[in-house]
């Protein structure tokens, strides 16, 4: 028979059961010894949002009434809610992270750190201040006390303020941390758990550039410091069918080729399909052209200036024609290639140029003012283009290694040009690169594109990032550092560019009554 309910703030939540206390809430049952701290621990834990007294607190009057000990094993209870862990498993991949140290816990010694986090693969780090900043970083080397300086190029610091977490990659050439007996660090340059305090300290380095403000608000005080062991599932499972059906032989890849070369846009008045490529900075739009030239071609090519750069290699309005071979004609298709996007305002391709592209008024070679849109002087404000002119598909290009890095501002930016593309009847489809470099069992086969879970949830989140269809988004690898073609990516690029052309005709189909009445 159960115990009346005592009047209190915590027994509003409990009810006594002989020496036991069960939770209103979750149904859990505690063993109760006459004190309320367990019940405020795990309130605290639990259930914060009841806004009772710090975890810390809590775990220590526990103690000290006798209730509970250090060397009892209670389930930890991980700060991170569901939407934060999905963010970090959309940023690290397919994951599951399962918590290791906590310090509220375990306390801020160096040594209790090392005993339970070595030797437990890659971990992620999340710090807490008391003035609520979330921040840590992520490594992808287990640490092992070695005494040995660790290259990661995986690892990154980050902020994690807003939706989604703001990363700093570990600067090329540098070492990603020391991996010694102290608390965890990075880069030798943000130590927490500092001296074996709830401290985090920022020293002189080289390894990864950030500013104290914007990460943790220079409030060196945390209040909470946890270690996830960051576990990756099988990228693939025993028998798994393609999610997508592809067929990776030759006989496709010379059907595609074909398909192509005889191309002929719906409209009759159009003799080539206009392509406008748009992406960030280094996603691989000039590269795309070069893949796509280079598969015509016969050889690998690189007309396109391509390359990996802060700020974008093309400053230029470009229209590239494609031939069949060295000496053939023009294939039916024009790719526009723009200056890449970038976050800050005043930098990279305005917003504004894209309206004057779409209708054709931009000439070739004409040269991006960043701080300026394109001004129609009065010759070119009373010309009116052709359909042929003007652009039939747009062609979003995003890195398969940076959709989860992705800034809020570049985002907004991207869902502004996505508003305005709306209210015009123009395709638009997204190119998915690198998906090389975003999963290694790709890595290793190219053909496995499409049994890849990981690349399959990247797919997803471009889709869902974006606000298009999952079925407009098409993973590819561009010819980035071969010397040869080869089969698997050419079949890859020559699908994403018919499926552009089939885009193209829907256009036209669409825009036809207006053409007649018009």
């Amino acid at each position: 028979m159960r115990a009346k309910t005592k009047k209190s703030a915590v027994w509003d939540h409990f009810v006594l059961e002989k020496d036991m206390v069960r939770c209103n809430m979750c149904d859990t049952l505690l063993k109760y010894c006459g004190g309320t701290s367990t019940m405020k621990y795990h309130l605290d834990n639990r259930h914060r949002n009841m806004g009772l007294r710090s975890k810390k607190a809590s775990w220590r009057r526990a103690v000290s009434a006798g209730e509970i000990t250090h060397k009892q094993t209670l389930p930890l209870i991980s700060s991170l809610t569901d939407e934060q862990k999905h963010q970090f498993c959309a940023l690290l991949g397919d994951v599951d992270l399962t918590l290791l140290y906590k310090a509220s816990v375990h306390g801020y010694q160096a040594s209790t750190f090392h005993q339970l986090c070595d030797r437990q693969g890659p971990t992620l780090l999340v710090a807490y201040n008391k003035s609520g900043f979330m921040f840590g970083g992520y490594t992808s080397v287990e640490y092992a006390q070695s005494e040995q300086y660790i290259a990661d190029e995986e690892a990154f610091l980050f902020n994690f303020q807003g939706k989604i977490p703001v990363c700093i990659k570990v600067n090329s050439g540098h070492h990603a941390r020391l991996d010694d007996s102290g608390g965890p660090s990075f880069g030798q340059q943000l130590n927490f758990c500092y001296d074996n305090k709830p401290l985090v300290c920022n020293q002189e380095g080289y390894s990864y550039n950030f500013s104290t403000e914007t990460l943790y608000g220079n409030d060196t005080e945390l209040c909470e410091c946890e270690v996830y062991k960051v576990k990756k599932f099988s990228l693939v499972s025993f028998g798994e069918k393609q999610w997508r059906n592809m067929l990776w032989t030759t006989r496709r890849r010379g059907e595609l080729v074909e398909l192509i070369k005889n191309y002929k846009p719906l409209d009759a008045s159009v003799k080539r399909v206009r392509i406008l490529m748009i992406g960030p900075v280094g996603a691989g739009k000039s590269s795309f052209f070069n893949s796509i030239n280079s598969i015509f071609t016969g050889h690998v090519t690189n007309k396109a200036m391509a390359g990996s750069s802060s700020t974008s290699l093309t400053t230029q309005f470009r229209t590239y024609q494609v031939k069949d071979g060295r000496e053939g004609k023009p294939l039916p298709f024009v790719l526009c290639d723009t200056m890449g996007l970038e976050e800050q305002a005043g930098a990279g391709l305005d917003i504004e140029d894209i309206g004057s592209i779409l209708q054709g008024l931009i000439p070739d070679r004409y040269t991006f003012n960043p701080v300026a849109p394109y001004r129609l002087n009065e010759q070119t404000f009373s010309r009116s283009t052709s359909l042929e002119q003007k652009i039939h598909c747009v062609m979003y290009v995003i890195d398969a290694t940076k959709i989860s890095l992705m800034s809020s501002k570049l985002e907004e930016k991207l869902a502004v040009l996505r508003r305005k593309l709306n209210l015009l009847p123009v395709p638009q489809i997204v190119l998915m690169t690198k998906v090389d470099e975003a999963c290694p069992l790709v890595e290793e086969d190219l053909e496995k594109v499409y049994i890849s879970s990981y690349i399959k949830t990247k797919v997803q989140e471009v889709s869902s990032r974006l606000g298009v269809p999952v079925s407009c988004v098409l993973p590819v690898k561009n010819y980035s550092q071969e010397l040869e073609l080869f089969l698997s990516c050419d079949v890859l690029l020559l699908t994403a560019l018919q499926q552009m052309l089939r885009f193209a005709d829907d256009y036209f189909d669409d825009i036809s009554p207006m053409q007649s009445n018009s």
